[in-house]
């Protein structure tokens, strides 16, 4: 191999590792912390779960599989292959599908009323979730430190006007802030899951879809209502695809494959995270 190849070859790999570096700390902000609230609201409330071994396999099954079917295989292999010109999102489907049919289709009018019908869901979601999550993570304060209860509010607004201050920059400038300090909160999340499975190696029997089909044959109709509970540890998948135009895929695809899922796994698969959520 030649200089010149060499040196493109490492442009080239030096460019992707930043690219997926930016994408750790813009698009996975929200599902990484997904799972964890998700598992709270499994086994809390009226109907939540009953905590005993085999509902907590069944429920860490259910989530694991989310991720697995829903994120890894739906969005990271099948729809971020529908781009418009490396762009994604729900208008770039909207221009897709716009193209498949004649002009005045009835076929073309009737993607175009879902695909606006999906937007204005992406901008109630873009409302809400950044509110719910701060406040979420904010909230986590009180577990230490439980005369901070007055400040969570506070603290939260803060950090939202202080994000949306440090948006106006581009998403370039985002990533670069906040890429490192994503990557040490699932450093973080993978250590804490690896030192749970060195102690409990019995919840890997987690990962067999198993469990999870066994906890529906068992909970009947309680089962379905637990499955909302379940689909809330992959919100902030559709943002893989919403941010495609910024990264690209490759960058998305390997941080997620690589880095992100298995560190949401391991630490899925953290009982003693489990038990503190749910006592």
């Amino acid at each position: 191999m030649s200089a010149p190849d060499s040196q493109n070859n490492d442009s080239h790999s030096n460019k992707l590792l930043t690219l997926a570096l930016g994408a750790v700390g813009v698009v996975f902000g929200d599902i990484g912390t997904s799972p964890l609230y998700a598992l709270k609201e499994a086994f809390n409330g009226p109907h939540g779960a009953d905590i005993n071994p085999g509902n907590i396999l069944g429920v860490l099954s259910l989530m694991l599989w989310a991720l697995i079917l829903v994120v890894s295989l739906k969005y990271v292999i099948f729809i971020m292959r529908a781009d418009n010109k490396g762009e994604g999102g729900i208008m770039a489907l909207i221009a897709l599908t716009q193209r498949v049919f004649r002009e005045n289709s009835r076929r073309k009018w009737l993607l175009l009323t879902l695909g606006l019908f999906g937007a204005a869901l992406f901008y109630g979601d873009g409302m809400i979730t950044p509110a719910i999550s701060v406040l979420s993570a904010v909230e986590g304060l009180e577990i230490a430190a439980p005369a901070l209860h007055a400040y969570i509010i506070p603290i939260s607004l803060s950090v939202l006007v202080a994000l949306f201050l440090i948006q106006r920059h581009g998403t370039g400038s985002v990533g670069n802030l906040f890429g490192p300090v994503m990557i040490l909160w699932f450093v973080v999340l993978g250590l804490l899951g690896l030192l749970s499975i060195a102690q409990t190696p019995a919840v890997l029997a987690a990962f067999n879809p198993g469990h999870g089909l066994a906890y529906f044959q068992t909970h009947g109709i309680t089962g379905l209502i637990i499955l909302g509970a379940v689909v809330l540890a992959v919100t902030g998948g559709e943002a893989l695809y919403a941010d495609m135009g910024h990264f690209g895929k490759r960058p998305i695809r390997y941080a997620w494959l690589g880095f992100v899922f298995p560190a949401l796994a391991l630490k899925l698969s953290d009982l003693r995270q489990s038990r503190r959520f749910i006592a």
